[in-house]
């Protein structure tokens, strides 16, 4: 059971992950790093507080050569809703990409799943359980929901 970093307003993807079967743990176990998305608002300071949360609870997880995973809103990599969300799903895009490399002689993985807005909260669960558990896949960005499909995004 992973150590579970959820900020408030997303008690649907609590309780879908616990239904999962990934529930509340030490860090030793894994990071589930949850980005708030725009409930940053505008507020560049708050940009500054999850990239350190995520760095610091990333650099323990790490430590113990545990899984990380980390949830950001698939519009937020787009850039969809506000410079400072975009700032912080992109921020550990990269960050999880950058990781992987230093991940594979220790052993940990690092990917992100990127739900959409609309997209299935229990189908979400499932891919970050997938993600904590998987020993193959590092450094990959893996998104939920439809809306993605074929389409070319600015």
């Amino acid at each position: 059971m992973p150590y579970l970093r959820i900020p408030p307003g997303f008690e649907a993807l609590s309780s879908a992950l616990h239904a999962a079967g990934v529930g509340e743990g030490p860090i030793a176990e894994g990071l589930v790093f949850v980005a708030a998305g725009p409930a940053i608002g505008e507020d560049f300071a708050a940009v500054q507080d999850a990239l350190e949360d995520a760095f610091r609870l990333s650099q323990s997880a790490a430590r113990e050569a545990a899984p990380i995973v980390y949830v950001v809103a698939g519009e937020d990599l787009l850039g969809q809703r506000g410079a400072p969300a975009a700032m912080v799903a992109c921020g550990l895009l990269s960050a999880a990409r950058t990781a992987a490399l230093e991940g594979v002689k220790p052993g940990f993985t690092v990917n992100v799943v990127a739900p959409e807005a609309d997209a299935d909260v229990g189908a979400t669960a499932v891919w970050v359980q997938r993600m904590l558990e998987s020993e193959g896949a590092t450094g990959e960005l893996v998104r939920v929901g439809p809306a993605h499909l074929g389409k070319a995004l600015p």
